[in-house]
């Protein structure tokens, strides 16, 4: 199994961002996950997969549009979006993976 496959097979979610280094939207999304990154901590793993040096992986995912933002839990792309997204839709996709206490048994 890859690091890749062991990241997103947590049961904490993963966001990933398939990005390319010559994409003008990929540098403005760049920020925007810092930020989130920082807000959320260790509650959720935020993971960039640059295209060019991963093309196979950027074609198992049908990566056409750079970003590509997924969202796993659990080895599952649960949620999948194109484009620039604003830290508060992406805090609230995550927020809505992340265990609660009364989600444990």
């Amino acid at each position: 199994m890859t690091d890749f496959e062991k990241i997103i097979n947590s049961d904490k979610p993963t966001l990933v961002d398939f990005f390319a280094t010559w994409c003008g939207p990929c540098k403005v999304q760049a920020p925007i996950l810092e930020q989130v990154k920082e807000k959320l901590g260790d509650k959720a793993t935020i993971l960039k997969v640059d295209i060019d040096k991963n093309q196979e992986l950027a074609m198992q995912y049908r990566v056409q549009s750079v970003p590509t933002l997924i969202l796993f839990k659990n080895g599952e792309a649960v949620w999948r979006t194109v484009g620039v997204q604003q830290a508060d839709l992406l805090e609230a996709k995550l927020y809505e993976h992340i265990p609660t206490k009364s989600d444990e048994f």
